[in-house]
């Protein structure tokens, strides 16, 4: 029997089962489809405060979510990285010294060690103001962190395996039954897992997860909130992002991805359900419109190579709208049985979730996921190095001593799996396989759960964006799979929102 059964393998499931195997508990996890496949891929990938929610005077959820960007900046430096953000100073929307005072609470609210401080600058004079209309001259650099949400999720997951776990994804939960001393969880395989405890961390379904499966009709209301992105011809070469404000009073990202494209972001739109998540062309149109704005050189609808849509699950708040309407978390105890349901969140903030879920079911337990490194990132650090510096050293070190591979799959790789990039290329990456290379596949199959290539082109990896229609077509026939639909120069899209329970 298992002290603890989750379900739902996103970001907030796989947190807490690492955090939970770590303290010695029995875990088992349970995900309906691939591991990080609905909402945890399809973030902005930003490890941030969050700088407008100080207009809704959320100090607290700033300065714990601005606390965490330095624990996860530090434990993840191979897929978590500072980010500079340029916002430009629009005369008609927020006025300067707000933006003054609101950048200097963000500076401070929170210790910072890895992540510079802001500063005003003169688009004029500087390099980012050659990306933007001449307008715009005036506005602030500051800093956040940028994340692969999708890995991070299996960087975690890997770990709690390490320590014990039963990971299972493609495993559907349907029914549990509880017989007054433990749950007996009728899996969609025929298997039947007991645990102890059980927590629903279904993400956009766990209002419904709560019902069909666990029985309980005390789960919070939520409202589903859907969030598209487009993916773009890179906008700028420098290194930095944009923060654009609209007329409407919402802000738009556009955030360097993939070396190559700008990832622009995001939208909000209610939907009903979960499945009903599909990105719609006027918000393509939206997106478009909103960087345009700002941009020199305007993008068109023929620069849009992907796009992408995930749902946000909020605790439904009365009379709050889109903006106002909380991005913190809230754990529902339900009443007469061992067992809990995570509602809300962001990904900035899913490890302190994991803390005080754990603080409640194993209060004598020790806190220890701050300081531990994700898988990937586990380096001997030198006195005084943080996280980030101690990866940079480690990937010098590695671009060294494998001179005989291009510098940017030794930095591709390196940037996806961390430290098991060495011993792969060690050991050679053998075939080309449509643009990979058969050794990468294997480790994505062997280590991270992947069975389709969709699984390695669009969460392992974001190689869908590099590979044309060929390529993709060679890695699907690696997998046993039909060859994919789209043409090569057709824009792909995606739901990211395969249904788990």
């Amino acid at each position: 029997m298992h002290d603890l059964l989750i379900i739902g393998g996103g970001i907030n499931g796989a947190g807490i089962a690492r955090d939970a195997a770590g303290r010695g508990l029995s875990v088992a996890l349970v995900e309906a489809g691939d591991l990080g496949g609905a909402t945890s891929s399809a973030s902005t990938k930003l490890i941030h405060g969050g700088l407008r929610y100080l207009e809704f005077h959320a100090y607290g959820l700033v300065r714990k979510a601005l606390a965490e960007r330095e624990v996860l900046l530090d434990i993840a430096p191979h897929i978590a990285w500072p980010q500079s953000f340029v916002l430009p100073n629009a005369p008609d929307q927020r006025p300067e010294w707000m933006l003054r005072a609101g950048l200097f609470l963000y500076d401070h609210l929170a210790r910072r060690r890895i992540v510079h401080g802001s500063a005003r600058i003169d688009l004029r004079q500087d390099p980012a103001g050659r990306s933007l209309a001449p307008e715009w001259n005036r506005g602030f650099r500051y800093w956040d962190g940028w994340v692969d949400d999708a890995r991070l999720v299996i960087a975690n997951l890997q770990d709690a395996r390490d320590k014990g776990a039963l990971v299972l994804p493609r495993t559907r939960a349907i029914r549990a039954e509880h017989d007054g001393s433990r749950w007996a969880v009728t899996l969609g395989d025929g298997r039947t897992l007991h645990a102890a405890r059980i927590v629903n961390a279904a993400g956009p379904w766990a209002e419904s997860v709560a019902r069909s499966v666990l029985g309980r009709n005390d789960a919070p209301a939520l409202r589903l909130v859907q969030g598209s992105h487009i993916i773009t011809r890179r906008v700028s070469s420098g290194a930095d992002a944009f923060m654009f404000q609209q007329p409407d009073g919402r802000i738009i990202f556009v955030i360097p991805y993939e070396r190559d494209f700008s990832l622009i972001g995001t939208t909000e739109r209610d939907i009903d359900t979960p499945d009903a998540a599909h990105i719609t062309e006027d918000e393509t149109d939206y997106l478009l419109a909103a960087a345009n704005r700002y941009l020199a050189r305007p993008l068109t609808r023929s620069d849009v190579t992907h796009r992408f849509s995930g749902v946000r699950p909020l605790i439904l708040e009365a009379n709050k709208g889109d903006r106002e309407t909380t991005r913190d978390y809230r754990l529902v105890a339900h009443d007469g049985v061992p067992a809990m349901t995570v509602v809300g969140g962001k990904i900035t903030t899913y490890r302190v979730l994991a803390e005080d879920v754990l603080q409640r079911i194993a209060p004598a337990s020790k806190r220890w996921t701050a300081t531990a490194p994700l898988p990937g990132s586990r380096i001997d650090r030198k006195p005084g190095e943080t996280g980030q510096d101690a990866f940079a050293r480690w990937l010098a070190d590695l671009t060294a001593a494998e001179g005989n591979y291009d510098p940017r799959l030794v930095r591709r790789l390196a940037h996806t799996i961390g430290t098991a990039a060495a011993p792969l290329l060690a050991a050679g990456l053998g075939a080309n396989i449509g643009g990979m290379f058969e050794a990468e596949l294997d480790h994505f199959v062997r280590n991270e759960w992947a069975t389709t290539a969709d699984d390695v082109l669009w969460r392992r990896t974001k190689m869908g964006l590099h590979i044309d229609n060929a390529g993709r077509a060679e890695i699907a026939a690696w997998f046993g799979e039909a060859a994919p639909a789209a043409g090569a120069d057709a824009p792909v899209t995606h739901r990211f929102a395969a249904k788990t329970a």
